[in-house]
């Protein structure tokens, strides 16, 4: 299962592609359903291999 920890409103979140997830704090205003790119990528595990950020992994974006 391939996963990713995002860092965003100061608390990380795991995120698998087709979760929704509820985000206490966010930096812009948006609505259900609206695209939003998540640049501070801790970690992404493809199944296979971990990539860890230090303390993010340069140029990784998550999209939901």
């Amino acid at each position: 299962m391939e996963f990713a920890v995002i860092k965003t409103g100061g608390k990380q979140y795991k995120v698998v592609k087709g979760d929704s997830i509820k985000i206490e704090k966010f930096k812009t205003v948006s609505k259900v359903g609206d695209k939003v790119v998540f640049d501070e990528v801790l970690l992404v595990d493809n199944g296979k291999d971990t990539t860890i950020g230090t303390p993010y992994i340069k140029g990784a974006q998550v999209e939901g």
